[in-house]
This record gives C-alpha cells, structure tokens and sequence, in this order.
C-alpha cells in the first residue's frame, strides 16, 4: 500500500513524462487517449491492459468509446496522487498500445470540474456531497467514487461572482493553447492574468468557465 512518502513530486512526474510521451499529468493521475485501428482493437487493448493492473494490482480508470481508449491512473491509497506504480503501469500500457497499433491522442483526454464560489465551502459542501452521492477528494473538493461525473470544488472568497458556478475545462499545457485561441475567436472575453495556470473566459452573457492546465495543480512536495 502506498502512503504520501511515495507521491512524486512535479519534477519527479515531469522527469518521467519525458519518457512517456503518450501521457499527460492532469489533476493528481496520469491520462491518456489511444485510436485503435478497430473497435475490436481497442476491446484488445482494453483486455490487455487489465491484464497489466491484475498483474501489477494497480487499477485504472477506462473508457471505451468505439475505436477509443481513454486511460487514467492514479494512487488512490495515496491520496489520488501520483506514485511510482503510476508510472510503472503507464509504462506497460504505453507497450500494449504500441502492440495493438493503437496511436496516442492525448489531447483529447479533457476533464471538466465544477467550481463553486463561497465564502465558505464548509457549510455547504455536505449537501453537495449528498445530493450527488460524492466522497470528499483530494483539496478539499469533491468527486465521484465511481468516475463517472465532474468533480465539484469550492473556491473560497468573500466576492463570490453573481454567477457562482463556473466551470474548469482542464487540458494539458501542450495541447491547451489552441483550445485557448478557438474560444477567444466566439468573441468571448477571455482573461489571462493567471496563464498558463488557467484562462477566465466570460460569455456575452457572463456567464464564466475557465481553461486550465496541469501548471495551476502540480504537486510540489
């Protein structure tokens, strides 16, 4: 079982993405995509990749869409951060994917979260928790135990915006500055003040998302 000791620092998880050029770190795990030739290629992939965290008895999140794998691994016992064995398993699946002629997208792995302004997140986060059947996540937020939805986060200040939801659209930092530039052509305004952590974008109609990037979340133990 692992512990906070064994969480890689930004530096370690950097040192070790340069050697994994399929993956991405994004908000405490490692994330990817892979197109397979076929759906069934990517069922074979799937399959082996199982194989790999019944072997390793390290899990990952999957999500088949048709001819697409989409991975994320993370250390659970470890405060869903990232750990060696991460490492280990992106490694191995990086291999299986070369195998079943899969290419990696990792630009497409997107992850959305909803922010919720509040000068004070402890009296409200229970009823969230609740209401969407959530546990408490790392940073105070809060996340699906299944995977499936966004996570929910509360950010503190006593000027909450009048629209005190927002959302953060979370890319990697190599993939996020077209993304950042096709949102800015819809007219939208878009804040800069903190890239590349992340964008404040604001609708016509005030309306507020941001576009981030692992530059605003890696961990510096």
């Amino acid at each position: 079982m692992a512990g906070k000791d064994d969480v890689l620092t930004g530096s370690a998880i950097n040192d070790a993405l340069a050697e994994l050029p399929d993956w991405r770190y994004r908000l405490g795990g490692l994330v990817t995509a892979y197109k397979c030739p076929t759906s069934a290629a990517a069922l074979g992939l799937i399959a082996a990749v199982g194989h790999i965290a019944e072997e390793q008895n390290h899990h990952p999140d999957l999500d088949w869409r048709y001819n697409r794998v989409f991975v994320r691994y993370t250390s659970h016992d470890a405060g869903s951060e990232v750990t060696q064995r991460d490492i280990r398993a992106a490694t191995r699946a990086s291999q299986a994917a070369k195998e079943a002629g899969a290419v990696a997208e990792p630009g497409l792995h997107r992850t959305v979260e909803v922010g919720i302004d509040t000068p004070d997140p402890g009296g409200i986060s229970e009823v969230w928790r609740v209401a969407l059947g959530y546990r408490k996540g790392r940073s105070g937020g809060l996340e699906d135990p299944y995977g499936r939805g966004p996570n929910v986060w509360f950010q503190e200040t006593q000027t909450p915006n009048p629209n005190r939801l927002h959302l953060d659209v979370h890319r990697s930092q190599a993939e996020s500055e077209p993304a950042v530039e096709k949102t800015a052509a819809t007219g939208a305004l878009m804040d800069h003040d903190h890239a590349p952590k992340w964008v404040v974008v604001t609708d016509s109609q005030g309306n507020r998302l941001c576009l981030c990037t692992e530059a605003g979340d890696e961990p510096d133990l």
